[in-house]
């Protein structure tokens, strides 16, 4: 325990240490920009060992490995992102525990999270997942809306009973135009969000950048950045 416990508070000084120097470079404040630890594949012991160390938001994506992970770390103060696709079957249990869901992308599913916040006498903090790579009506490969459809979305969102319009979120795309240039694709999220905060000035939340391309996000703009690898180490394969 001591060996992981001094092993993950080095890959998170190294990170501390990186995202400083990117908001330095960027000429921002270090406090402007949160980290969010992504937790998945990784146990509870680990996320035990992150609050000791200071971490207060961590992250998952699926959530048959969240909720149990999130039960026994109940006794601890921390908020829980949830960044997967996530099924409208999934919503109940994802409401019980997730402070944020950064994954909305549709009508339905803000219907369901509603229900189930109402349900259970929880707000939940919502980001549009916004998709690069997605034509006007799609979806992205990785989830999300095409860009034309973020307004909609949020007026969707604003008006549910239990929900909380946060941001925007976005995943640097594997295809299309955006394709291996991160900074412009971060650069293109905050210029949504600009947009965004037009109608909704409380939706200020920037999520994009993970443990390679944080520095881009950061220098984009983004207010948040959700970092797995780079603290937790290489994640053992799934089966």
């Amino acid at each position: 325990m001591t060996d992981r416990r001094t092993q993950l508070a080095e890959n998170l000084a190294q990170v501390e240490e990186r995202i400083a120097s990117a908001c330095a470079s960027a000429g921002r404040e270090r406090e402007d920009v949160t980290l969010i630890v992504v937790t998945k594949t990784y146990p509870a012991s680990d996320v035990r060992i992150l609050y000791e160390l200071g971490v207060r938001q961590v992250a998952e994506n699926r959530d048959q490995d969240a909720a149990p992970k999130a039960a026994a770390c109940a006794d601890l103060s921390l908020t829980w992102h949830f960044v997967g696709q996530l099924q409208t079957n999934k919503v109940r249990s994802v409401a019980g525990y997730a402070g944020v869901v950064q994954s909305v992308d549709r009508v339905k599913l803000v219907t369901a999270l509603s229900a189930a916040a109402v349900r259970g006498g929880r707000e939940l903090g919502c980001l549009i997942q916004v998709a690069l790579d997605a034509e006007s009506g799609e979806r992205g490969d990785r989830g999300g809306v095409a860009p034309d459809a973020i307004e909609e979305l949020a007026a969707s969102v604003e008006e549910a009973e239990g929900l909380r319009l946060d941001g925007l979120m976005t995943v640097a795309p594997l295809a299309g135009p955006y394709a291996g240039r991160q900074r412009a694709a971060f650069d293109r999220l905050v210029e949504f969000s600009s947009r965004l905060r037009g109608n909704h000035p409380a939706a200020n939340m920037v999520s994009a950048g993970m443990s390679a391309d944080l520095e881009d996000a950061i220098a984009a703009g983004a207010t948040h950045v959700r970092v797995g690898t780079a603290v937790l180490g290489v994640r053992p394969r799934l089966g």
